[in-house]
């Protein structure tokens, strides 16, 4: 069996705050690094050539795919792991890839684990499958100056029923969605221009318009958001192409942060059409239903978000809404159809599965004072676990 070798790609910029957990997280497993800067003023540069890395500058020019595609012409491997300097891949994980070298595929996908909020958390994160290993000199390049994406479907064959990457199970941690790194690298204010610039471009492509309304949606202005959001399903229509499940999940998270659900139902449902194994969306069906008044269909709802889970990463997916954020709603429905021992033991349920989910032990609390007989004989300073063990017991045998 020929040895195969595994280029990682990367292009940087001031990243001394991660670049080092990222190179570690990948040390003995590839054998070569290629390194783009764009232009780093702190000890970017240094670490990088500590690990063995070949450095490149590359002067910046406002493309983000010009600097990717610099890095892949210099790679020498028979494959190529590309990451970005804010991510590190699992250490129960990364010696797999030397087994997935000799995949007859050309590309394959891994799991990518974006989190989001104050501080690194489990049951804080986006999940989705994504494309980064390649086999090098096969064509593989990136377009777009911005939100870059590979142009998979020029270099391979694609069957008429579209295209399939295959997963494999590896899981790569993505720490670039956290609040102190936006806010830190002023990354709105970045993108927000870069992506205006590309609107101006008559052939500018139907993602141009959906990531600039995720960029406002990030800045809870939701107006705008939900004008781009728009605007980028009338684009993609426009060519004749289903708009990507992304967008859908956009608009009605939209709809739901500002109260519209008159904008949302039953236009929601026709999105679940589409995307009938897409367990975001079907929560968000419940979440509008339970907003109408509705709390028997969505119990339905959020029952179904509970059969269908979060393995499915080929969209992207949030946790909890087909675990514990679908039972803590489950529980809401129950309490407003007066079926309050079905609502705590819901609760229950949401708590014991999320430890930084406070909404369901909230709701406890709320039920301890109105309903002590249920509870009896706690109180209503007794501990968390305490009270979740006590609610998940509700429905045992009475001695």
């Amino acid at each position: 069996m020929d040895f195969k070798r595994l280029s990682l790609c990367m292009i940087v910029k001031d990243e001394e705050a991660f670049i080092e957990k990222c190179l570690n997280s990948t040390k003995g497993v590839v054998d070569e690094i290629i390194i783009v800067d764009t232009g780093s003023s702190d000890r970017t540069v240094e670490i990088c050539k500590s690990f063995g890395a070949e450095v490149y500058e590359f002067p910046w020019n406002n493309s983000f795919a010009d600097a990717r595609n610099y890095g892949f012409e210099r790679a020498t491997g028979d494959w190529i792991l590309w990451m970005d300097a804010d991510e590190q891949v699992d250490a129960s994980d990364v010696y797999k890839m030397r087994d997935i070298l000799y995949s007859d595929e050309d590309i394959l996908s891994i799991h990518l684990i974006n989190y989001y909020g104050e501080r690194p958390e489990p049951e804080k994160t986006f999940d989705i499958a994504h494309t980064r290993l390649l086999r090098n000199h096969k064509g593989f390049k990136f377009q777009g100056k911005i939100h870059e994406m590979l142009n998979a479907e020029e270099v391979l064959t694609v069957p008429e029923d579209g295209m399939t990457i295959k997963h494999v199970p590896i899981k790569i941690h993505h720490y670039g969605y956290l609040d102190s790194v936006t806010k830190n690298k002023k990354k709105f204010e970045r993108n927000i221009t870069m992506l205006e610039e590309e609107l101006k471009q008559e052939d500018h492509s139907p993602w141009i318009n959906y990531h600039i309304a995720a960029e406002y949606y990030g800045q809870e202005e939701y107006s705008k958001a939900f004008d781009h959001v728009n605007k980028s399903i009338r684009d993609f229509l426009m060519r004749l192409q289903t708009p990507p499940s992304l967008l859908y999940r956009l608009k009605y998270s939209i709809l739901i942060s500002t109260g519209s659900i008159d904008g949302a139902w039953p236009s929601i449902e026709k999105a679940c059409v589409l995307y009938p194994d897409y367990v975001d969306l079907h929560f968000y069906k419940g979440i509008i239903l339970y907003m109408k008044d509705m709390h028997k269909e969505a119990l339905e709802a959020f029952d179904l978000c509970l059969e269908m889970g979060e393995a499915n990463i080929e969209y992207l997916t949030q946790k909890g809404m087909g675990t514990f954020q679908a039972l803590h709603y489950k529980g809401c429905c129950f309490e407003k159809l007066g079926q309050i021992e079905e609502a705590a033991r819901c609760y229950a349920m949401a708590a014991s599965q999320s430890k930084t989910f406070h909404s369901p032990v909230e709701a406890l609390r709320s039920l301890l004072p109105k309903h002590q007989d249920l509870f009896s004989p706690l109180t209503e300073d007794c501990e968390d676990e305490t009270l979740i063990a006590k609610a998940l017991n509700l429905n045992s045998p009475k001695k």
